[in-house]
């Protein structure tokens, strides 16, 4: 009997390599983990975090050359306007992915060192970009839209591209499994709430809107981003407070958000100062909240009828209280939370509404890894 095939799937950042070996077919992962603090002490570079990686997995009991691997998949996360299909990773594609940095700085950098280290290390593998950017490829005019001139916008690609695509698509699909109905008979709302959080409201497995836009820091209120602000902000910084647009940049990305607000971005610790009187904890944790609520309310407007809501990613999965705040007093709209459901402790896909609910509450893990290892098997297959 042959080995299952496996997909080694990617995300590189500035300083970090996470890493996991996934089968795409059985939806099994093998083995997961990160590489840190590259750059410093031992590991040198993005080349030495990979070589790194394989050490642990060998470690583990895993040797590459026994794993059946088929592709290496890489999360990117700007495609752009032009990529949205998982897309096998050759010179051409990787001098396009540098035109796009300066739409994604922080991320679309460090993905390219990864992918070149990448082809270096494991030559005679395919290797495929999966973009965070491909599930919101088609919204809505009136959702993909700014309203500034259309000369300007189309010039330098100025559009609502939206992020966490792979976790909305998989985790809204997964809803879908979970309650045996066809995707394309649901409205969904889904809540993808981690240090990065966006929201989406989809159509019969199509995205209708969703909060983030041209880059990852628009909408909700995240661990270090601020979400949605008044642009004015950045230019009153920038002409009277003096700050340069690096410094401004630096501080909506790294500096702002729960972080900002509370000093904490651990959801726990934030708990924990809420709970000993720490007065700006409370206000962090409470305007997270009033934002949360507000697309909410502005996507349950938007479909008109909504079948399931759904939380995914390290806070929406873990954080009880989150889930409890962002729908509390919601029953007139047809939300009904059920408190025992939603403390339960487990971990598995599962539903915190009351079964008489006229929206179902979800609670899916998402699972990233294994939708960028479908998608390369895909193309393999192709």
């Amino acid at each position: 009997m042959s080995a299952a095939r496996t997909v080694l799937v990617l995300n590189c950042g500035s300083s970090s390599l996470k890493y996991a070996v996934v089968e795409p077919d059985s939806g099994r992962q093998l083995a997961d983990g990160i590489v840190e603090r590259i750059g410093a002490g031992p590991i040198a570079d993005h080349e030495a975090a990979l070589r790194a990686a394989f050490d642990e997995l060998s470690e583990a009991g895993l040797d590459l050359d026994s794993l059946g691997l088929v592709a290496v998949g890489h999360r990117v996360v700007h495609g752009g306007p032009d990529l949205y299909r998982p897309t096998v990773v050759d010179d051409g594609l990787i001098a396009t992915l540098e035109t796009l940095a300066p739409l994604a700085p922080l991320h679309n950098p460090p993905a390219i060192v990864g992918i070149r280290v990448a082809r270096k290390v494991l030559p005679d593998l395919p290797h495929v970009a999966v973009f965070d950017t491909a599930y919101f490829h088609d919204l809505p005019a009136a959702a993909a839209h700014y309203a500034i001139p259309r000369d300007v916008a189309s010039q330098w690609h100025i559009r609502r591209y939206g992020f966490h695509g792979t976790s909305h698509q998989y985790v809204s699909e997964q809803a879908a499994v979970f309650l045996g109905v066809p995707l394309e008979s649901l409205n969904q709302i889904v809540l993808h709430l981690g240090n990065g959080a966006s929201a989406s409201a989809i159509v019969g497995g199509r995205p209708q809107d969703t909060s983030m836009g041209m880059t990852p820091m628009e909408g909700l209120v995240m661990g270090t981003r601020s979400g949605d602000l008044d642009p004015g902000v950045i230019m009153y910084l920038n002409r009277t407070a003096g700050m340069s647009m690096a410094d401004i940049e630096t501080m909506l990305n790294r500096r702002s958000g729960v972080l900002g607000l509370g000093g904490e971005i651990d959801f726990r610790q934030l708990h924990r100062l809420i709970e000993a009187g720490d007065a700006d904890a409370q206000l962090a944790y409470e305007v997270y909240i009033h934002r949360l609520r507000k697309y909410i309310g502005s996507y349950l407007a938007l479909l008109g009828n909504t079948d399931v809501i759904t939380f995914t990613a390290g806070v929406g999965e873990n954080d009880a209280a989150v889930r409890r705040d962002a729908l509390s007093g919601l029953a007139p709209l047809g939300i009904e939370l059920d408190e025992h459901l939603n403390d339960s402790p487990a971990r598995s896909p599962r539903r915190i509404s009351f079964e008489t609910s006229p929206t179902t509450v979800l609670v899916i893990p998402t699972d990233e890894e294994l939708a960028i290892a479908r998608a390369c098997a895909g193309v393999v297959d192709s």
